[in-house]
């Protein structure tokens, strides 16, 4: 990478940052429901995503990917949208970022990525799938089925787990045997890696290796992103309850977004904040400025045809509108 690579990169990393900063002061004023943090998860989010070929590949993600939606050029308000409980899946077309919805289901986009690869493959289309996965989903049964499955088929698919040290308020020691996600590979086939997930530069190199691999036929990769959540769980959660401010002083001192921002000057730094800023602002504004659907959409996009039922329960509701 050049200097003007890991400037790009640092201002996504900062654009994320600012605009995880505010979604959580927008929950607290009660125009998002609900919010996942990222805080810490920046270089792992952004470096990984920053590694696609949007002309052929696809991302999925979880509830916490605004790192992987900024660096793919998902507009913000539209990403949220999700978050502010205006559309579910976000109002962005998935097909054309090359971003699938965000998937709350724990372990569930593991599943959509290795049919989409799968898909990819019968095609001859060239793609890879990227699926983001926590250390606690990788737990879940979903996982390994999908692990197994893309080993035996070879399928084009990079398998991107955050470790953040916390399943919720569980350990990672707690609930991972080994105490290695990447090393549960080697069970089914295919390699895997941990790389310093709070290195944006190595975050970078490992996934573009893990998704040139796999254009090329040769197979999944397992990639352990070895990082921490330095907030909490998601907004209702109060990480104080489970660990200590010690561990959590001596985890910031690799801040992801101070790290890459050692490798820049002070002007660099100073025009990424002010970016972040506007883009911010941009965000807010059009978030507050977000209006309800329509409540008829209740009943579009349930089928791809509807139903008779359906046509006959929107008819009936119709009526008691207009009553």
């Amino acid at each position: 990478m050049d200097d003007a690579d890991l400037r790009e990169l640092f201002r996504l990393m900062v654009v994320t940052r600012r605009l995880d900063e505010e979604a959580i002061a927008l929950q607290r004023q009660g125009v998002l429901p609900a919010y996942a943090p990222l805080r810490g998860q920046e270089a792992a989010q952004v470096g990984s995503a920053a590694a696609l070929d949007l002309a052929r590949d696809f991302a999925f993600p979880t509830y916490r990917e605004l790192g992987a939606a900024v660096a793919m050029g998902v507009d913000p308000v539209a990403y949220l949208a999700m978050h502010r409980n205006i559309w579910h899946g976000g109002l962005y077309d998935a097909n054309v970022a090359r971003l699938a919805p965000p998937n709350a289901v724990v372990g569930g986009p593991v599943l959509h990525a290795v049919g989409w690869a799968m898909g990819a493959q019968l095609d001859g289309t060239g793609g890879a799938a990227l699926t983001y996965f926590g250390d606690g989903a990788s737990s879940q049964g979903d996982v390994h089925e999908a692990m197994n499955f893309a080993g035996v088929y070879r399928l084009p698919v990079v398998f991107f787990c955050q470790n953040n040290g916390w399943a919720i308020s569980l350990p990672t020691a707690d609930q991972v045997a080994g105490g290695s996600v990447a090393a549960r590979a080697a069970g089914y086939g295919f390699e895997g890696l941990q790389v310093d997930g709070n290195d944006v530069t190595a975050v970078f190199e490992a996934t573009r290796q893990a998704l040139d691999r796999a254009r090329a036929g040769e197979g999944p990769t397992l990639v352990e992103a070895m990082t921490y959540r330095l907030g909490p769980h998601s907004t209702s959660d109060d990480p104080s309850r489970y660990r200590s401010p010690e561990e959590e002083r001596a985890r910031a001192e690799r801040d992801p977004v101070e790290v890459a921002g050692q490798s820049l000057s002070a002007e660099e730094v100073t025009e990424a904040e002010e970016h972040a800023a506007a883009v911010v602002a941009r965000t807010t504004e059009g978030l507050r400025g977000l209006q309800a659907p329509p409540a008829d959409e209740l009943f579009s996009f349930v089928y791809r045809a509807p139903t008779a039922a359906l046509l006959e329960q929107h008819r009936a509701w119709k009526e008691w509108q207009d009553a």
